[in-house]
Formats: C-alpha cells, sequence, structure tokens
C-alpha cells in the first residue's frame, strides 16, 4: 500500500492526533530514542576522520530517505493510518504557524534555559524526556529565530535557487562542494554568521536548541523538516529528468578527498546495506498531496 504524506497545514484536527500519539507511543517503548541514537551516531562532519553518510556527503538525500521511511514504517506499526506530515517553511514561517500548536508540535522555548513548556513534546507534561544527546538536559530546547544572532526562515526564491542547479553534486563531494543540488539544498555556504546557513541548514538554526546538531532527531519537527527535504529532491528530479540521478556513480579513488569518505550510487549506506540507487525513487512506497 502507498501512504500519502500531507502538508502539516492540511492535517485535520484527528490526523493530528494520531500522528502525536504515534510518535509519544513509540517513545515510551524505547524506540523512538534509538532513531535519536543513529543520527548522533552517523552525524560525521568533515573535519572528523570516517565515512560520511547522512550529511556533508552526496548520501544526505537518500540516507534520510531511508531514515524517514524506518521511522514512517514504525510510527505505522503502531497505526497503520499515520504517516510523516511535511512542513513547508517557505509558506509557515512564523511561530504562529498552526505547526507550533498545543495540539502538535508546541512552541518555542522559553527565555533563559529555552525548555519548551507548551504541547505534547514538553518535559513537564512527562512524556517528553531527552535521553539520548549530545548536550546535557532532560527537556526539549528551542529558540525560534536564534535572538542572539538572528535568522529568517529560507524563502521560495532560496529553494527555486537549489531546484535551477542541473547536477545533482560535485566534487569534492561535501559541505565545500560550489553548485549541486545536495549542497545547495543542504545548506553549507561560504560566508560570515547567518549568511554560512541556507535552506535545510537554516531551519535547523531558526527552530534552535535540539535541532542544533546530531541530537536534533529529539525534536519531532526533525522529521517534518526532512519530510519537505525529501519533496524537494522529488522535485529536482521532475524538474531534471536527464541528469544523473546521484553522484558519485563510482567510489572515488586512492588519493582523491573522496577516498573512503563518501558513498558511491551503488555502495551501501550504513548502518543498513541499502544503496543510494535503491533510494533515488519512493515509488511503491509513498507519495506526496502537494
Amino acid at each position: 500500500m502507498v501512504s500519502t504524506r500531507k502538508n502539516q497545514n492540511r492535517l485535520t484536527r484527528a490526523e493530528r492526533r494520531r500522528f502525536v500519539d504515534a510518535v509519544l507511543r513509540l517513545k515510551r517503548r524505547g524506540e523512538y530514542d534509538e532513531f535519536v541514537r543513529i543520527h548522533i551516531d552517523f552525524y560525521v562532519a568533515d573535519g572528523e576522520r570516517g565515512l560520511r553518510v547522512a550529511h556533508m556527503a552526496p548520501s544526505f538525500f537518500p540516507w534520510h530517505r531511508r531514515f524517514l521511511l524506518d521511522f514512517e514504517r514504525a510510527l505505522q506499526r503502531v497505526d497503520p493510518a499515520v504517516t510523516v506530515p511535511y512542513w513547508d517553511w517557505t509558506r509557515d514561517r512564523s511561530p504562529a504557524a498552526s505547526l507550533w500548536g498545543e495540539d502538535f508540535m508546541g512552541g518555542d522555548g522559553r527565555s533563559g534555559d529555552r525548555q519548551v513548556r507548551t504541547g505534547p513534546f514538553a518535559y513537564r507534561n512527562g512524556q517528553w524526556t531527552i535521553k539520548e544527546s549530545v548536550t546535557d538536559g532532560e527537556f526539549l530546547t528551542r529558540a525560534f529565530g536564534n535572538p542572539a544572532n538572528p535568522i529568517d526562515l529560507p524563502t521560495p526564491a532560496d529553494v527555486e535557487r537549489s531546484l535551477k542547479e542541473t547536477r545533482y553534486d560535485v566534487e569534492p563531494w561535501d559541505s565545500t562542494s560550489h553548485g549541486g543540488f545536495r549542497n545547495t539544498l543542504e545548506g553549507w555556504a561560504p560566508g560570515r554568521g547567518t549568511d554560512r546557513w541556507r535552506n535545510h541548514n537554516r531551519v535547523h538554526r531558526w527552530v534552535g536548541g535540539h535541532m542544533l546538531g546530531g541530537g536534533s532527531v529529539n525534536d519531532p519537527v526533525f522529521w517534518l523538516n526532512h519530510a519537505f527535504v525529501d519533496l524537494l529532491w522529488t522535485r529536482w528530479q521532475r524538474r531534471h529528468p536527464d541528469a544523473a540521478p546521484y553522484l558519485p556513480a563510482r567510489p572515488p579513488e586512492l588519493g582523491d578527498p573522496g577516498y573512503e569518505r563518501v558513498v558511491a550510487r551503488h555502495e551501501p549506506m550504513p548502518p543498513w546495506r541499502t544503496t543510494p540507487d535503491e533510494m533515488t525513487s519512493h515509488r511503491g512506497s509513498y507519495r506526496y498531496e502537494e
């Protein structure tokens, strides 16, 4: 059966409740924290040694597609009717958006400790304790707009610049790649201050708190952000049907900066045996309601 992922702003009240209930159920079972741990373990930066698969690498899109699909299937083992909604952050750009309602994601963190005090994922409600993280603290944190150094969410024009890229990715296959759809949408850019963060990265910076870094899965909005990123990859593929669906096609050779650092099209992406090639289409698993 093919699932349908909807824009979060079109969810009915019942659909929002079912999604939240399923997420909380996974949390109580301990399954949710397993997803957090996976993302922390595979968040490898350019400056670190070892294989990069989740970020700063060509496999950013297929790795997160598989990660999302695993999460969605876990939710559906709780409630078969639940799918992962997406957050179009080019449209719902305000803390007043329905996304941040008391019955869904909850709101901003309070000043001082940035603790989220509203919604189902507030620590004080007793159902959302942070157990796997790269920082201390048991409560979920957010800092909308990064008050210390203000930043806005990406605009439709920002996304359009990414979608115009005609190549999937370019050498050296990392956060310094100049051009290519993957790095342009993932959002690593030269510059100072907030100019360094574009698109996907800018969303993480705007939400702030736990959405910064490898422990970002602790904030359930992570999934809605990445569902939209996944949809944008689908849109890019539709716009550029003749482009290579994934690069590099072959493993970088000895002496290349990407040697044993990035995954080629037919190589497995840890922690799975799944290859990027197997994730270049989601037909047969889910569709997006646009």
